[in-house]
């Protein structure tokens, strides 16, 4: 006679099992995973090694110690003594008659709110009694120095004037005499006479502006300090 006990569907589906077989020890089996691999670091975004991963906007604002080359007015004395002695007031801004000059934004850091000229919106046209220097009472625009700002450069392959059109606009409206010659119907930049003005960005027709202008990265100063 067979003393096992009986187990049908309902004594499963009730949870009578572990009671049918009782006295016996049941050994929990615990399922063991394999241990995760490291997480590996996704690799930087870049063409032909070239990094292309999206770049956070510049704002000096953070650190007030940097500053940035930036176009200041005509016969701005060096950039420590200027930022020194700017007192942000304005006149120089008021002065121009061209309305050239402008305050630099917020995002420049600790050149916030001083004289810079911009340019795409309006350059300098280099007037011949300079009322921005007159009008400058902390005198960190002086007529000792240079009115040299920066220089200019034609980016050829941008250039109307080197691509089978006709185009001397910017040497047309330039200010000044013998900074921008034109040889075959195309202009060169002259950037020992060039004063960094930024008339011939300002005009220029191209598509894409053909003018790359930069600032004067190293200015004199006053009292024997560069």
């Amino acid at each position: 006679m067979n003393d096992r006990p009986t187990i049908n569907r309902r004594d499963l589906l009730q949870g009578r099992f572990w009671k049918l077989i009782g006295g016996s020890k049941i050994v929990p089996l615990v399922k063991r995973y394999p241990k995760p691999e490291p997480t590996k670091a996704t690799p930087a975004k870049a063409i032909q090694g070239i990094s292309i991963e999206p770049v956070r906007t510049t704002d000096l604002s953070q650190n007030p110690s940097r500053t940035i080359p930036v176009h200041r007015p005509p016969g701005a004395i060096a950039e420590s003594q200027f930022l020194a002695g700017c007192t942000r007031c304005g006149d120089c801004i008021t002065a121009c008659p061209y309305d050239a000059i402008r305050k630099a934004p917020e995002r420049l850091g600790n050149v916030a709110g001083t004289p810079i000229i911009d340019a795409d919106t309006s350059a300098c046209m280099m007037c011949e009694d300079f009322p921005c220097i007159a009008s400058c009472e902390p005198r960190v625009l002086v007529d000792s120095v240079p009115p040299i700002m920066g220089t200019a450069k034609v980016t050829e392959h941008l250039c109307l004037a080197h691509h089978s059109t006709t185009c001397t606009v910017c040497s047309e409206r330039c200010p000044v005499d013998g900074a921008i010659v034109v040889a075959n119907g195309k202009p060169t930049i002259i950037e020992d006479t060039c004063t960094g003005c930024g008339v011939c960005r300002y005009v220029c027709p191209a598509p894409e502006n053909a003018i790359l202008l930069m600032p004067a990265f190293e200015r004199p100063g006053v009292g024997g300090t560069p």
